[in-house]
Formats: C-alpha cells, sequence, structure tokens
C-alpha cells in the first residue's frame, strides 16, 4: 500500500437520495453504527432541517456547508524525532483529510452532549459549528492552537 492516497484508491461516495450532496452522505457514513444506515440518515435529515429551521435558512444543505467549513482544520501538528527529542511539528492540511477531520469531531462532540436523541444532538452541534462556537469548534482552535505554539520547529518539516 502507498503511503500518500492515490486517486485510484480513492472512494467513491455516491449522493444521498434527498439533497444529492456527496458532504451529507459522508454524514451519514460517519453517524452509521452497527450498520444502520436508515437509522443514520434520519438523524442527519432531521438534524440538517431542525437546524436550518433554526437558523431560519432556506437550505439545509448551506447551513451544513457552512458549519462544515468552520470546523475544518488548516494545520495539524506530527511528532517528529530529530536527533534524539520528539518535536511536534506542524504540517498544513488540505482536501479529504480537512473533511475528515471535520467529520469526525462533529459526530464526536455530537456523541459527547447527553440528554437527548441523536438528531438533536447533531442539531445542535451543527448550529453551534455554523455560529463557531461548541466542541467541534473548540477542536480546531485547539488543533490551530498546537500549530502556533510549535511553529518555531517547522523547518524540521523539510528535513
Amino acid at each position: 500500500m502507498p503511503r500518500k492516497t492515490t486517486k485510484s484508491l480513492e472512494r467513491k461516495v455516491s449522493p444521498d437520495r434527498r439533497y444529492q450532496s456527496i458532504l451529507v452522505q459522508r454524514l451519514i457514513n460517519k453517524s452509521m453504527l452497527d450498520g444502520k444506515k436508515q437509522a443514520a440518515e434520519r438523524a442527519v435529515y432531521a438534524a440538517l432541517e431542525g437546524a436550518a429551521k433554526q437558523l431560519k435558512s432556506e437550505d439545509p444543505v448551506e447551513v451544513f456547508e457552512k458549519a462544515l467549513a468552520n470546523i475544518s482544520p488548516d494545520f495539524e501538528v506530527k511528532s517528529r524525532r530529530v536527533g534524539g527529542a520528539n518535536y511536534q511539528i506542524p504540517f498544513p492540511i488540505s482536501g479529504h483529510r480537512q473533511q475528515h477531520f471535520a467529520f469526525t469531531w462533529l459526530v464526536q462532540a455530537a456523541r459527547a452532549r447527553g440528554g437527548m436523541p441523536y438528531s438533536k444532538r447533531l442539531e445542535a452541534e451543527i448550529v453551534d459549528a455554523y455560529n463557531e462556537t461548541g466542541a467541534a469548534f473548540k477542536k480546531k482552535e485547539d488543533c490551530h492552537r498546537m500549530a502556533e505554539a510549535n511553529r518555531a520547529f517547522a523547518h524540521f518539516a523539510r528535513a
């Protein structure tokens, strides 16, 4: 297996049924537990519609895309051993990896909330991400803060 994902290894995700959006389908897939896709689909559609209603928007997909853009990280830190010491080296992120982190953080933050059904928790997390608050956005901020704090070691990335 190659270290980097090539175009030939990239999975093709078909768009979802209701909105014809690949991003919504990826959220459904990420939200799915124990192979129960229809349950995940119902929860995601309910969350998207609820979030759009709460933000007084016409298009739920537009709200979701903005929320996803708000929690997508631009930098990450990777551990690298240089001369007997481990350094946290900041690297820029792009493309699918950015989206992967955003989806993962969104679903984790929604599952971590308690006291209501998953669709309501996901709805609340999408609204928070849209407004640049909440656990998923905090995770992105923490990631950026780590990269900024270790910017002095960025020259090790090329070594």
